[in-house]
């Protein structure tokens, strides 16, 4: 039986935040209900052990993601969440206490589309005491993300802002060096037991109006992972926020019967002799990544 590395469901599209890097979806915003997420847990579980609540939307929205996190531990499978940050304080209680949480990723580089909402520090304070409080208390991983490496483009004002941050983690983990000096892109650093901080380069999602990159190449779409988005609609990785690929719907049919489908099978058998078949893959910079 075919083995994913991770299954997104992207329980909600809908968004607190408009991030410059994170095109809104032209989707209507929607919550899964539990009785959806509960069905779709049910046929992604023969095929992987880890689901990632992440594609579009902000997962914090979701009122009842703890009832969700608790269907994940009835049916054996850890959760991991991909969120801006700006709701973890409220949500802590909500997270804190659930077995399947196995990571909670905060995209810190999304603060900028936050300005006006929330002060900077008072935003920083929530996530790194959650942190610290994950970290003492439990084995969730917090995975601080900054992708924002590429600093040729960007003005003083930002350079200080990134600062600012950097400066505000090193003081609340007592580093003894500045994170500049230590981080690389294949290798982040490590703040605390079970607390890392990752940067990387900025990338542009995926579309159909986006640049032309070639039809040659390989991705970790329908091999490693695979993606279901609010409405059920299954696409083969979690870039594709639009549902440009669509599969089918796991709602129409078995998620096994999707991934046998005549697409999935000639998406992957492209990949195999490292040709694209789709034209979002074509259109995808993001595959340059892993395609050196």
């Amino acid at each position: 039986m075919k083995r994913f590395k991770k299954v997104y469901v992207e329980i909600t599209s809908a968004c607190n935040l408009s991030c410059s890097f994170c095109p809104q979806t032209k989707r209507a915003p929607k919550f899964m209900k539990v009785e959806e997420f509960s069905d779709i847990l049910d046929m992604v579980q023969p095929f992987t052990d880890y689901v990632y609540f992440h594609v579009k939307g902000e997962p914090l929205l979701h009122p009842q993601i703890d009832i969700l996190l608790d269907l994940c531990a009835e049916k054996g499978l850890q959760a991991n969440i991909t969120t801006n940050g700006t709701l973890i304080g409220r949500a802590k209680d909500k997270l804190i206490t659930k077995p399947a949480l196995r990571q909670v990723n905060i995209s810190l580089h999304s603060f900028d589309a936050n300005e006006g909402n929330m002060d900077m520090d008072v935003y920083l304070d929530n996530i790194l005491r959650f942190s610290k409080e994950a970290s003492e208390k439990t084995e969730i991983i917090t995975a601080f993300r900054l992708w924002n490496l590429d600093q040729s483009n960007i003005t003083n004002s930002e350079r200080q802002k990134n600062r600012h941050i950097l400066g505000r983690i090193e003081s609340f983990f007592g580093l003894p060096y500045r994170i500049e000096d230590q981080i690389t892109k294949s290798r982040g650093v490590k703040l605390c037991e079970r607390v890392f901080l990752n940067q990387d380069y900025e990338f542009k999602w995926p579309g159909l109006e986006q640049e032309y990159e070639g039809d040659r190449g390989s991705c970790h779409g329908l091999k490693d992972q695979i993606a279901i988005l609010v409405d059920g609609t299954v696409v083969p990785c979690c870039l594709d926020g639009e549902g440009v690929i669509n599969l089918g719907n796991i709602h129409n049919d078995t998620f096994s019967k999707i991934i046998e489908g005549t697409r999935a099978k000639n998406i992957l058998e492209g990949f195999s002799r490292r040709e694209l078949k789709e034209e979002l893959c074509r259109r995808c910079g993001y595959r340059s990544r892993f395609n050196k």
